[in-house]
C-alpha cells in the first residue's frame, strides 16, 4: 500500500512506483470513481470523437443497406436529411 499527501486545490501525488507500473505520465488522464469504500483512482483513455457530417451520414444509411427494404429506407432518411440519394456515392444491395 501507498500513501500520499492532498496538496494545495486537491493536488494528489500518485507515487512514482505505481505511476511506473500503470504507465501514467504527465498530462495522463485519470478516473474518479466514487464508490462506498472510497476513491478508485484508474487510468483513462480520451478517444477522439468523429463528428459525421449530415453527406456523409447519408453515405452511411445507402452503403450500409442489406436488403430492397432497409434501402427503400435509408432512401427515405436521406431524402429527409436534404439530399438526393442519386448525388451520394454508393452501391445499391
Amino acid at each position: 500500500m501507498e500513501t500520499s499527501k492532498l496538496g494545495r486545490n486537491g493536488t494528489l501525488v500518485i507515487p512514482a512506483k505505481l505511476r511506473r507500473r500503470f504507465g501514467l505520465k504527465e498530462g495522463g488522464m485519470v478516473v474518479f470513481e466514487e464508490h462506498d469504500d472510497g476513491i478508485h483512482i484508474r487510468p483513462a483513455v480520451a478517444m477522439a470523437v468523429e463528428v459525421y457530417s449530415p453527406r456523409r451520414r447519408a453515405e452511411f444509411l445507402l452503403n450500409n443497406a442489406t436488403d430492397a427494404a432497409d434501402y427503400k429506407r435509408a432512401v427515405r432518411e436521406v431524402r429527409n436529411l436534404g439530399f438526393d440519394p442519386a448525388d451520394i456515392p454508393h452501391r445499391q444491395p
